[in-house]
C-alpha cells in the first residue's frame, strides 16, 4: 500500500473513528482530540502497518491504547484528600488552575495541622509528601526503615482524626 493509498484509507475512516472515540470519552472535544492523536500516531507508525491486515482494527487498537494511556496518566495525576483504610492521600490536580476558596482554606488547615505535629512524626511525613521514598527518608534521618514506615502511618492516622471535617 502506497503512502497516498494509506492516507486516503485513513481519512475515509474519520467518521467511524470519531464515533468510537465518542464512545470512549463521552465528550465531543475529547473525542476530536483523540481522533487527531490517533491520526498522528497512525501516520507516524505507518511503516509498522502490514497491508495484508485490517486497517480499521489497527487504527482502533491505536485509538484504544492512546485512550487507555491518557486515562492512566490522568488517574495518576489526580487523587483526593481522604482517609480510607487509615491512609491519607494528598495530591493536587493538574486541572485545578484556579482553586476554590474552600480548597485553599482546607489546604492551609492541613499544613497547620502538619506543623503542629511532633518533630519525630512531622519530619518523615514532610519528606514523604515531598516525594522521598521510605528508604531515602530512613537514610536521610538515620532511622530504621520500619520506624519511618510506622511514623508515617501513625501521622496519617493522626491527621485523619484532626482533619475529619475536610475528608470526603
Amino acid at each position: 500500500m502506497t503512502t497516498m493509498q494509506f492516507q486516503n484509507s485513513l481519512t475515509g475512516l474519520e467518521n467511524k473513528m470519531y464515533y468510537f472515540a465518542l464512545c470512549l470519552t463521552s465528550n465531543t472535544d475529547k473525542a476530536h482530540d483523540l481522533v487527531q492523536e490517533t491520526f498522528l500516531r497512525a501516520l507516524t507508525y505507518q511503516n509498522k502497518f502490514s497491508s495484508d491486515t485490517n486497517l480499521i482494527a489497527w487504527v482502533y487498537t491505536i485509538m484504544k491504547n492512546t485512550f487507555i494511556n491518557e486515562y492512566r496518566r490522568n488517574v495518576k495525576a489526580k487523587s483526593t484528600l481522604g482517609c480510607q483504610s487509615d491512609r491519607l492521600h494528598i495530591s493536587f490536580t493538574k486541572d485545578d488552575f484556579y482553586p476554590s476558596v474552600d480548597s485553599i482554606h482546607a489546604e492551609k488547615e492541613i499544613y497547620k495541622k502538619i506543623a503542629l505535629l511532633e518533630d519525630e512524626f512531622r519530619e518523615p511525613f514532610q519528606l514523604f509528601l515531598n516525594g522521598y521514598k521510605y528508604k531515602e527518608i530512613a537514610e536521610k534521618l538515620d532511622l530504621p526503615l520500619g520506624t519511618v514506615k510506622s511514623r508515617i502511618f501513625f501521622t496519617r492516622k493522626k491527621l485523619c482524626r484532626y482533619l475529619s471535617d475536610y475528608v470526603n
